[in-house]
């Protein structure tokens, strides 16, 4: 009878520290730049997502990796792309590689404490064998693609081996699904988490890992999200502000059925981007300098914030945070057992959240990568940030100049020399780059040395070397 009592004492404490565990959605956007959101840009409209930002802490000092699969892969491992084999571009489409099995992915720890853990959108981490799949990495359901880009509404995308193949890449699970065919992606996303949400048994924690096809080019959106934005001469630029209305729409949708539903008050949101904004699709980091695919700051340093319980609101965060650090920092949220998470790169940072405490985080690896890269000119490149100090080594990759939001296209002008100068055009053409921009010039030698105090230069204008 006591040891019957005793197992009835310590189930209930289990189920209890169940619901107790905050449901977590992680969104995250692709190729947003740190120019696209309203609270550094006034001319975009994010409504939903200023608000949400404006209830918890805004992280300004917030880094990702420069690319999409990196980017990826280090938010579910913790881990350093060098220690993960991702340090070098994407996965194509037709790589047969994917992110080492042998590493544990953050729904698989939150499996361990009873999660439900669901994607949505892009996975682009691999598929050429079964046991790559999110279905087969944590995740109890999935709805999206596994490549890295594809057509908004048909869902397809040409083969990068043959040119002349068009595949299909839009799955239920791990099966192709052609229910969605001609249906815009931001909504198809947003109708499927909110059904999760809608549907999920609230006596366990939901972990909702939604990676938006919004914003990465194509350049594709429904008319009356650009209406708004019909002022914007660039072509490029106004299809890009409708394609990030539609998902700060999407965003608000999720919210709302959070509320509806009672579990506003026991969800952690975050929402971060991947990678700095493409400048040539419309995308904007200005004041940063740099582009996506480059490790100077417009490349590097990404929008985000965290709100939710236990996050006080109205606080902008200039503590140094990385995306590795969102596997320790939400499992420390969590109440998983801290001293069984060994070997990250990522630190614990919800005690820097909740608590405004000093960041445990005062260097930083950006990545290290040998390999030149044909398609941004950079590499051989490596870099780091230690207190306010960045230092870079070898080639950072370009287009490296500053670009306001009107001058993201119909130029080849790419340096801060040369922006009083830009001459805009009709706006019909998006950015290309002459041959000779996309390859680093005698300034980028691989023995070159950039050294900047972002503290008192974040926009990358001195060198100190």
């Amino acid at each position: 009878m006591i040891l019957k009592l005793l197992y009835l004492v310590q189930f209930s404490e289990l189920v209890i520290g169940l619901r107790s565990a905050p449901n977590i959605i992680f969104i995250m956007a692709d190729d947003l730049g740190f120019n696209d959101v309203s609270w550094h840009n006034p001319d975009i409209s994010t409504p939903n997502l200023h608000n949400l930002g404006r209830s918890g802490v805004i992280l300004e000092q917030n880094y990702v990796q420069p690319i999409c699969t990196p980017s990826r892969a280090t938010l579910l491992t913790g881990l350093y792309p060098i220690h993960t084999g991702r340090q070098h571009r994407v996965l194509l489409n037709e790589e047969p590689r994917g992110l080492f099995t042998n590493l544990t992915l953050l729904p698989q720890y939150l499996k361990e404490l009873g999660y439900s853990t669901h994607l949505v959108g892009k996975w682009h981490l691999g598929f050429c064998n079964e046991d790559y799949l999110p279905t087969r990495r944590g995740f109890d359901s999935f709805l999206g693609y596994y490549n890295g880009a594809e057509d908004y509404y048909k869902h397809n995308l040409p083969a990068q081996l043959n040119p002349h193949s068009i595949g299909y890449d839009f799955r239920e699970g791990e099966k192709i699904d052609k229910k969605y065919s001609d249906k815009y992606s931001a909504h198809v996303f947003s109708e499927r988490a909110e059904q999760i949400i809608r549907n999920h048994n609230t006596s366990v924690p939901l972990f909702l890992y939604l990676a938006a096809q919004s914003v990465h080019a194509p350049l594709q959106v429904p008319q009356e999200y650009e209406i708004p934005y019909a002022h914007i001469k660039n072509r490029a630029r106004r299809t890009f502000s409708g394609m990030v209305s539609a998902l700060d729409e999407a965003v608000g949708n999720i919210t709302k059925a959070l509320e509806q539903t009672g579990q506003i008050k026991n969800t952690i949101i975050v929402f971060s981007t991947d990678n700095g904004g493409q400048i040539k699709n419309g995308g904007n980091n200005f004041p940063l300098r740099g582009n996506k695919n480059t490790l100077w700051e417009g490349g590097t340093r990404g929008v985000a914030f965290i709100t939710g319980p236990g996050v006080p609101g109205g606080r902008i965060s200039n503590q140094l945070f990385h995306v590795s650090d969102w596997v320790p920092t939400l499992l420390s949220a969590a109440g998983y057992d801290m001293g069984n998470l060994v070997g990250l790169d990522g630190l614990d940072q919800w005690k820097t959240i909740k608590n405004g405490e000093q960041s445990p985080r005062i260097e930083m690896l950006y990545n290290i990568d040998p390999y030149h890269d044909p398609g941004s000119g950079s590499g051989p490149v490596g870099a780091i940030r230690v207190g306010e100090y960045k230092l870079i080594k070898g080639n950072p990759g370009k287009p490296d100049g500053w670009v306001p939001p009107d001058s993201v296209s119909n130029t080849e002008l790419v340096h801060l020399e040369d922006i009083n100068n830009i001459n805009i055009s009709s706006g019909n053409q998006p950015l290309s780059w002459s041959s000779e921009d996309e390859l680093g010039g005698e300034e980028y030698k691989d023995k070159e040395l950039f050294l900047f105090n972002l503290d008192s230069d974040p926009t990358e204008k001195i060198n100190l070397r």
